[in-house]
């Protein structure tokens, strides 16, 4: 027979509405009542009925997590564990649940969202992506649900809360490395155009060339938008210019096994003949061969961040939009050599 608040409160010489208040972690209830009656409920084996409270609270304790394509698409790249991991430890000290996206194109996202929205299923939202001309960011800043975004928004970033690297800077740091390596022919294998971490390490790389004197060639530059489905005829026609690159940056890791595949189709090798690094520093990457110079930009801290800041605009809808900005360090392994 199921364990009932009024066995709880029988057993700990208190009333039904004194425990309601402590597993409510009311303010008012002394700390050492409180202690007397989570000891009863633990020893009894009393889980409080959670749902049936935040029906009556008209909340869900529970986080929307927003993915930028399908699920199922999503895992395959390492960076989705890893923030879901950071999201799941601060969802966990605030007693949140996690509700993921399932979609599987945009317009089942937007759908899934508005949804989440009306129908009060969750009570915030993180984003885990910023593209140009996003509906679900522009619905979410019309709504009045707590949301953050996992990234720079592409527009009027100081109104929206969001926890993001600082991608020109991390990107133009980058090239520099190679650069001070003695590399003057350097080639961007960059993301889709209309992700903004794409648009911002793009301006990175513009940058740093610009400031060493390096004219910007853009026959040195890949984008995602015209390689998909032709990724090795793109790196074998980069490779086959008149002066080929170098030195490669990819847009992340998982870039940069790819290319290094194609490469060795080539008889291409890396560092010997060209050096490649590349952003995220996923696990794997330190046991290739060679292993992957990267950038680590902190996924686990960006998951965690955006966490927070959901909650406090939950707990405070007066708080302000907050922006955070995560550090990122160049992780040096054996993918670039200095010619």
């Amino acid at each position: 027979m199921a364990i009932t608040i009024k066995d709880v409160a029988k057993k700990a010489g208190v009333s039904p509405a004194t425990v309601s208040r402590v597993i409510a972690d009311n303010p008012r209830i002394s700390i050492k009542t409180k202690q007397k009656v989570r000891e009863v409920m633990e020893t009894m084996g009393y889980y409080p009925n959670f749902q049936a409270r935040n029906l009556v609270a008209n909340n869900t304790r529970t986080l929307g997590v927003i993915m930028e394509n399908s699920a199922a698409l999503a895992f395959q790249n390492p960076f989705f564990p890893e923030v879901l991991r950071g999201i799941s430890t601060q969802a966990h000290d605030s007693k949140y649940g996690l509700y993921l996206s399932t979609g599987a194109t945009q317009e089942e996202i937007y759908q899934e969202v508005v949804e989440m929205v009306q129908g009060r299923r969750v009570d915030g939202i993180i984003l885990l992506y910023s593209k140009i001309n996003d509906p679900v960011l522009e619905y979410l800043s019309q709504s009045s649900l707590p949301f953050a975004v996992v990234g720079r928004p592409y527009k009027n970033p100081k109104s929206v809360s969001h926890v993001n690297n600082d991608n020109i800077q991390t990107a133009k740091e980058t090239v520099e490395y190679l650069i001070d390596l003695g590399h003057q022919h350097i080639a961007f294998v960059g993301g889709a155009s209309d992700f903004v971490v794409s648009i911002d390490r793009m301006q990175g790389y513009k940058q740093a060339l610009s400031e060493h004197q390096i004219s910007f060639d853009a026959n040195y530059t890949v984008n995602q938008d015209f390689i998909q489905g032709n990724e090795q005829d793109s790196i074998r026609r980069l490779m086959a210019l008149e002066v080929p690159p170098t030195a490669i940056v990819t847009h992340d890791d998982m870039v940069a096994y790819e290319v290094i595949g194609y490469l060795e189709d080539l008889e291409i090798r890396v560092p010997e003949d060209v050096s490649i690094i590349g952003f995220n520093n996923h696990t794997i990457s330190k046991h290739l061969k060679p292993p992957l110079s990267t950038v680590d930009i902190s996924i686990y801290e960006l998951g965690l961040h955006a966490t927070e800041l959901v909650v406090e605009k939950i707990t405070d809808e007066s708080t302000p939009p907050k922006q955070v900005v995560v550090p990122s360090r160049l992780i040096e392994r054996g993918s670039c050599r200095r010619l």
